[in-house]
């Protein structure tokens, strides 16, 4: 079977593939997406011996009956079961080694995400240094917002009377 080191690699790309784009995945299961999106990346499907179909089918033989995730045991027997549709020519060991060797320390790739630009009006306009009026009361010096306190007049209620905006002032007006 594979080496130490690859087996090392491979769970630590099963790892990695399990969390993508669940915040509170730990790591220890992969749902099918992720499942279809490893093999998509990894180029175990190639279209014409596996396809998008065959991934879906093996997951679900692999995963419990009524389980909706794989754990890594059940990752590895996956990719048993499609390394002979994948790699015909080769003996099943073999088969299971090469495509082991397409997954191991992969991670997902990240296609089509936007990223932000600040140029021409857009820097002009997120620069809260030239904030003027109201607008300038809602950041602080460094430009971080100033939240809640920032946007609405908090009433110090801490008074005899509740919502008595002049606490502290009866002194000044009557002079004794």
């Amino acid at each position: 079977m594979a080496g130490n080191e690859e087996m090392a690699s491979l769970e630590e790309s099963f790892r990695k593939f399990a969390i993508y784009g669940d915040t509170k995945a730990t790591g220890q299961e992969m749902n099918g997406k992720n499942w279809a999106k490893l093999c998509k990346d990894c180029k175990v499907t190639d279209g014409k011996s596996v396809t998008s179909t065959d991934v879906d089918i093996v997951f679900s033989k692999v995963k419990g009956k009524t389980a909706r995730v794989i754990n890594y045991e059940e990752f590895k027997k996956a990719l048993e079961e499609l390394a002979p549709k994948r790699f015909k020519d080769k003996s099943k060991e073999e088969a299971y080694e090469a495509i082991c060797q397409l997954v191991a320390g992969k991670e997902p790739i990240n296609v089509g995400v936007t990223k932000a630009k600040t140029v021409g009006a857009v820097e002009r306009l997120t620069d809260t240094s030239k904030y003027t009026g109201s607008h300038k009361e809602r950041f602080d010096e460094s430009g971080k917002g100033k939240g809640k306190s920032g946007r609405e007049n908090i009433v110090d209620t801490s008074g005899y009377v509740s919502a008595y905006k002049n606490a502290g002032t009866y002194d000044a007006k009557v002079k004794k």
